[in-house]
C-alpha cells in the first residue's frame, strides 16, 4: 500500500513536471515567428526607404537636366520648367554645335582623347604596377607601396601648381601633353591592381606557365592580363570618370580654347552667360551631352566589371 500510495502521489507531480516544459516551447513557438518577423520587416523597410531617398537624390538632378536641356531661353527661367511643354531639344543641340564656330565639337573630341586614351593607358600601367607589387619580391617593396598609399590621400588639386611648374620647365605648357601625361599615373589604380592581382591571379597558374617555358613578360601578357580583366575594367572606369571630370588641371595648364576639354569649355560659357543669357541653353544642353560617354561606358562594360574571369581555373 505504501508503495502504491507513493507511486500514486508521485505520478501527478511527474505528469505536471512533464507537462510544464512542453507548454513553454509552444508559447515561444507561437510568438517566435511574429517577434522575429517584425524586426525583419522594420529593417527591410528602413533599408528600402534609404535606398529610395538616395535614388531620388540622384535622379532628380538628372531629370531636371533632361527637361531643362529641351527648353528655350524663355522657358528655362520660368517657374514651369518641369512641365512637358515648349520642347526645343533639336534647336538647342543645333545651336550648341553652332555656337562660337562649333567649338563644342572640338572640346568633345579633346575630352574623348584625354579620357578614353588616358584611361586606357593609365589602367594598363596601374594594373601592371599592382601586379608587380603582388607577384615579385624586391627590396623595400612594402615601403614603396606605402608611398603609393600615401599618394592616394593627396588631393589632385594640390599637385596642380607643382605640375604646372614642371611643365613650364619642360616647355609643354598650353599643349596636349600638359594635360595628358599627368593623368596617366593613378596611385589608387595601383592599389586596386594589387588587390585584383591577389584575388584573380593564383600563384599556381604562374608556376605552371613558367614550367611550360614562358617568360615573365609572356606570362603576364598571355595569362595574367586575361585574368585581370575585371580589375582592368574597374580601374579604367574609375580613371575615365576622373579624367572626364578633370577641371582644375586643364584650367591651370591651358589657355588655348582649342585644347579645352568639355568641363573647362562649359565653365567659360557659363561665365559668359551672366553677360549674354543666350549661353544658358547651350550650357545646359552641353552638360547633358557631356554625361553620355560615362553612362555608355558603365552600361557597356558592366558585365566585364562584374564577371569573374578565372572561375574554375584552379582546382
Amino acid at each position: 500500500m505504501s508503495t502504491g500510495t507513493g507511486t500514486g502521489t508521485r505520478t501527478p507531480s511527474s505528469r505536471t513536471r512533464s507537462r510544464t516544459p512542453s507548454r513553454a516551447p509552444r508559447a515561444s513557438s507561437a510568438q517566435g515567428p511574429t517577434a522575429a518577423l517584425r524586426p525583419g520587416l522594420l529593417g527591410r523597410g528602413a533599408v528600402n526607404a534609404v535606398v529610395a531617398l538616395f535614388s531620388l537624390y540622384t535622379l532628380l538632378p538628372l531629370a531636371w537636366l533632361v527637361l531643362a536641356s529641351a527648353k528655350n531661353t524663355d522657358a528655362l527661367f520660368r517657374s514651369d520648367l518641369l512641365s512637358l511643354a515648349d520642347f526645343s531639344l533639336l534647336d538647342n543641340v543645333s545651336g550648341l554645335f553652332a555656337m562660337d564656330g562649333g567649338i563644342y565639337g572640338r572640346w568633345y573630341v579633346n575630352s574623348l582623347l584625354y579620357a578614353v586614351l588616358g584611361a586606357l593607358i593609365g589602367a594598363l600601367v596601374s594594373v601592371a604596377c599592382g601586379y608587380a607589387f603582388d607577384k615579385y619580391h624586391f627590396r623595400h617593396k612594402e615601403k614603396l607601396f606605402g608611398l603609393v598609399l600615401a599618394a592616394v590621400m593627396v588631393p589632385p588639386t594640390v599637385l596642380a601648381l607643382p605640375l604646372y611648374l614642371m611643365a613650364s620647365q619642360a616647355g609643354v605648357v598650353n599643349t596636349f601633353w600638359a594635360v595628358f601625361v599627368p593623368v596617366l599615373f593613378n596611385p589608387f589604380g595601383v592599389y586596386l591592381g594589387r588587390i585584383f592581382s591577389q584575388g584573380y591571379v593564383p600563384d599556381e597558374v604562374l608556376e605552371a606557365s613558367r614550367m611550360d617555358g614562358a617568360g615573365e613578360l609572356q606570362t603576364y601578357l598571355r595569362v595574367s592580363l586575361r585574368m585581370l580583366g575585371p580589375g582592368l575594367v574597374t580601374v579604367f572606369l574609375f580613371q575615365l570618370t576622373a579624367i572626364w571630370n578633370n577641371f582644375f588641371l586643364p584650367m591651370v595648364m591651358l589657355s588655348d580654347q582649342n585644347l579645352y576639354p568639355v568641363s573647362l569649355g562649359l565653365y567659360t560659357w557659363n561665365s559668359s552667360a551672366t553677360v549674354t543669357p543666350d549661353y544658358y541653353p547651350v550650357v545646359v544642353t552641353g552638360s547633358l551631352l557631356a554625361i553620355v560617354p560615362l553612362i555608355a561606358a558603365f552600361v557597356l562594360l558592366q558585365r566585364y566589371w562584374r564577371s569573374g574571369l578565372t572561375a574554375g581555373s584552379v582546382k
